[in-house]
């Protein structure tokens, strides 16, 4: 890629673009409404305020609602191809249909599938994008040569490219990130008024259901709207699940419950490995770290020193006792030798 590459909208995901591109030797042009933004942005490294300088690409990465008339204005003030980075693509290209923009040749859609509960430039990274996916959602009219120069952008990224038509991209996210999202704030909504006595019981499942329940509002209700047609089919299935599974519990019935609860556990192995195909079986290995300074790095050493990676972790404090549990979660095939040389060398370990 020749560049610039001009970034419209410095918030989490089009300043982390902008500094995926800097650090591959692109140069990078930053506009946004918020001047201070475009200043935090700079003085990152992600790039320089626009000075009108011709851009050979245009990443349009603004809140759902405004999407459509910046990429409109992208088209008509460059030759550049354009893209955006938002959650929802059969909304733009109604937006831009309604605008009377109707050569959309250079324009693309994207949506890279990586994020943050955080928002803002300072929230950015350049390895945001690495190893996930990001959808290339071109519409029938693209040029291939726009094709093309979205999936340089992704690849520059790290990112890996997926292929989805507008309105099939609509309806994966409604199932894999807008449901998510909503039943993380239902949950975590039910907390707000909870009596003292029922959060001191908290521990880390509560807290891994309703980590994204802390994501902006105003940029989820934007997504959501947009989003409606689909999100309103994945909740009607969500809805028959919860009406069922209200019926076994009124009911008593242990069998319906364990059946529901073994859609989850095929839901979750159904769920990619991190670096794609069929996920692999995973186990967790707890250990009490006294909660100072050091003992998660020294654990984690002692990890590394058997060869053993450690696929995900996760850290509960005890309210009432100056510990932590930390959950180690490894392949299945690596636990058991990983407790035994745990518990060899002291380590606290529980099942």
């Amino acid at each position: 890629m020749k560049g610039p590459v001009l970034v419209v909208g410095t918030g989490l995901l089009g300043t982390s673009v902008a500094l995926a591109c800097k650090q591959r030797g692109v140069e990078v042009l930053l506009r946004d409404v918020a001047p201070e933004h475009v200043r935090t942005a700079s003085g990152l490294g992600a790039g320089k305020p626009d000075d009108g300088s011709a851009a050979q690409l245009v990443v349009v990465a603004v809140p759902p609602d405004h999407l459509g008339a910046e990429i409109a204005a992208a088209l008509a003030g460059s030759a550049a191809v354009v893209t955006d980075v938002g959650s929802v693509k059969s909304q733009p290209l109604a937006q831009l249909a309604a605008l009377g923009v109707g050569d959309l040749k250079r324009y693309v859609g994207s949506h890279p599938m990586a994020g943050s509960e955080r928002s803002g430039p300072l929230a950015a990274s350049a390895t945001l994008f690495e190893g996930r996916p990001w959808a290339i959602t071109a519409h029938a009219d693209a040029a291939p040569e726009a094709i093309a120069l979205v999936r340089e952008l992704i690849e520059l990224c790290g990112a890996v490219p997926v292929e989805l038509s507008p309105a099939d991209h609509d309806r994966a996210v409604a199932r894999v990130s807008h449901l998510p999202q909503l039943m993380s704030s239902l949950v975590a909504g039910r907390l707000a008024a909870a009596p003292s006595t029922h959060l001191a019981l908290a521990g880390q499942g509560v807290r891994d259901v309703t980590r994204i329940a802390g994501s902006d509002p105003t940029l989820w209700k934007q997504i959501i709207t947009a989003n409606a047609d689909a999100v309103l089919a994945v909740l009607d299935e969500m809805k028959e699940r919860l009406e069922r599974l209200r019926g076994s519990v009124a009911e008593a019935d242990a069998e319906a419950i364990a059946s529901l609860l073994a859609e989850g556990v095929a839901g979750t192995a159904a769920i990619p490995a991190k670096h794609g195909g069929v996920a692999r079986p995973m186990a967790s290995v707890f250990v009490s770290l006294p909660d100072q300074a050091g003992e998660l790095a020294r654990l984690f050493a002692h990890v590394g020193t058997l060869g053993v990676s450690i696929e995900d972790v996760h850290i509960d404090h005890d309210p009432g006792r100056p510990v932590g549990l930390v959950e180690l979660v490894v392949e299945a095939c690596e636990a058991e030798t990983l407790v035994t040389s745990l518990t060899e060398h002291g380590w606290s370990v529980h099942p």
